[in-house]
């Protein structure tokens, strides 16, 4: 049994015409990219290497006629649902107008179906992009040493989360494996209902995880949701009709017939869409290395890599005993495998609420290990093997002005004496210790593990 053009029609009544055209317009402000930044991305894209994160970037337009002051802000992600309002004026407005001029109401079908395409796509590109985000580890890169010896406390909610998830590889893989099937399900007519019911309970996990984490993407997120609310909800009455009340339910088969020119157009969009998927796959498994996008990819001082105790601390000649309560005594270090070290100390920190996204190419900008925690400050280090000294910088933006120079000798194999000034009138003297002991983490709980 198919439906026709002139039953639907005239079914639908004077406000339900107007709530669609409300939802076409605002949908489509949505989707298609009108905004001009858009295109300034395109144009700021290095095509001749097309890397990953800028083509994931491009899954996640939004349009924006407010922006936060950072652009990957905790909190003021919040400020990106100013914009919806925005649409939806426009949506309140543009849907009178079309109420006023047209008389007629016949196209709505055929506009309706369009609209659905429309979203299957955005949906599906949406979830394929970030499916292979995960499937190669890339968003939630295994917890660095000095981000597993912080105290839980000194976490913001969405780093416990990342954290938390990320110490599971295959797990992050599996999640992405979903999120590649679900968009691949909606790309095709006949299993669109399996796939945006997949999307609604995968992307509804997501989006509450954003409001309850601050994870940074909540507008996003929930705007994935309400498409695939939108997709799922046609097939609401026959799936009630077939599981709840246990009668025939008759499947929509009904494809309204365009002209040619929208063929040509379709299979066009169809093109376009494919080699999008090919070219973003493709750049998602050659930069599958955690290290691609959001950790250093310098390596550190050979055979450094480890958690040391300070054994010494002496200041301006004055030798400063181990105390946890100490304002700027140090107490640990951590050299991590890459140029990064970490120090444990009293000494405050202006916390970086970034969620750590964002691809930048220097490492001292790569702030994911960094962003959402307190108790710790990060410096980049170059390390000059000959001279035997380290240059440091704070990583953190707030911080970003502290550098110094430290001399290092290296004893034996587990110490480190650091040496020199860290600021215009500060000496210091650092001994550092490693400490040998095995984590569960690295060592795995399925074999028996000596300490």
């Amino acid at each position: 049994m198919e439906r026709t053009i002139s039953s639907d029609s005239a079914k639908w009544s004077s406000w339900k015409r107007y709530g669609f055209r409300f939802v076409f317009i605002a949908l489509v402000l949505f989707i298609l990219p009108l905004d001009w930044k858009f295109f300034q991305k395109l144009v700021d894209i290095p095509w001749p290497e097309v890397p990953f994160y800028d083509l994931l970037v491009l899954t996640k337009y939004q349009p924006q006629f407010f922006l936060p002051s950072h652009p990957w802000g905790q909190y003021l992600e919040f400020v990106s649902f100013w914009n919806w309002l925005v649409i939806a004026a426009i949506a309140l407005i543009g849907a009178a107008i079309w109420t006023a001029l047209d008389r007629r109401n016949r196209a709505y079908p055929k506009l309706y179906y369009a609209l659905r395409v429309l979203v299957r796509y955005r949906l599906a590109l949406a979830l394929i992009a970030y499916g292979l985000y995960k499937v190669f580890q890339l968003q939630l890169p295994y917890p660095p040493l000095s981000n597993l010896l912080t105290n839980y406390g000194d976490f913001y909610a969405w780093k416990i989360y990342y954290q938390t998830t990320a110490i599971a590889p295959r797990y992050e893989t599996f999640l992405g494996a979903v999120e590649i099937l679900t968009g691949i399900l909606l790309l095709y007519r006949r299993t669109v209902t399996f796939g945006a019911g997949l999307a609604l309970g995968f992307v509804g996990n997501i989006a509450a995880a954003n409001f309850y984490y601050g994870l940074g993407d909540q507008s996003y997120s929930l705007l994935l949701v309400l498409l695939a609310i939108f997709l799922f909800a046609d097939d609401v009455p026959r799936l009630y009709q077939l599981l709840i009340r246990e009668k025939l339910a008759v499947a929509a088969r009904w494809r309204p017939v365009f002209s040619k020119a929208f063929g040509k157009l379709r299979v066009g969009a169809q093109l376009v869409t494919v080699l999008f998927i090919v070219v973003i796959g493709v750049q998602a498994y050659g930069g599958r290395e955690p290290a691609a996008y959001k950790l250093p990819r310098t390596p550190g001082l050979s055979n450094a890599a480890g958690r040391y105790l300070v054994t010494e601390f002496v200041i301006n000649g004055d030798t400063i005993p181990p105390a946890i309560d100490h304002p700027f005594r140090w107490q640990e270090v951590v050299f991590e495998e890459w140029s990064t070290l970490s120090i444990k100390s009293n000494r405050q920190v202006t916390i970086d609420k970034s969620n750590g996204e964002g691809y930048y190419e220097r490492d001292i900008d790569r702030n994911y290990e960094l962003a959402g925690i307190a108790g710790r400050h990060f410096y980049h280090y170059v390390p000059d093997s000959g001279k035997h000294r380290l240059l440091l910088q704070n990583k953190n933006l707030h911080h970003r002005e502290e550098q110094f120079t430290l001399d290092y000798q290296r004893p034996t194999d587990s110490t480190i004496v650091l040496h020199g000034w860290i600021s215009p009138t500060d000496s210091v003297y650092v001994a550092l210790e490693r400490l040998t002991k095995k984590y569960l983490m690295y060592e795995g709980r399925r074999r028996p593990v000596k300490i």
